[in-house]
């Protein structure tokens, strides 16, 4: 088992939780984040002044998927979320060592 975490632009959720689903992977966590990279912030006006803001919104995805779905989450992931522009986010995955659902209390794969 893995965690994918990806941070996307928020015009991208729809695409890629529709994507997912057709995969059968029907669990997501969504978190509104903020932050920069290449893209470097952007410019808001204020009171008719322009403001340089360090930090844009972004949305973290938060996946736990089975080892055999892994690479097609990912790739949907990227195919769904790029624009070609800076910004379009990045994707972080790491081992899962253990998951339990609360409410039957399934292990691993079957709390997945």
């Amino acid at each position: 088992m893995h965690m994918i975490e990806a941070v996307i632009r928020p015009s991208s959720i729809d695409g890629i939780k529709t994507k997912l689903s057709e995969l059968g992977i029907l669990g997501c966590t969504a978190i509104e984040v903020k932050g920069f990279g290449k893209q470097k912030g952007h410019t808001e006006r204020y009171r008719g002044g322009r403001m340089d803001v360090g930090f844009v919104p972004k949305v973290l995805l938060k996946i736990a998927v089975r080892e055999e779905d892994l690479d097609k989450a990912i790739e949907v992931i990227v195919t769904a979320g790029r624009t070609g522009a800076a910004g379009d986010g990045k994707v972080f995955v790491y081992p899962l060592s253990r998951v339990v659902r609360i409410r039957t209390g399934e292990m691993d794969n079957d709390a997945l």
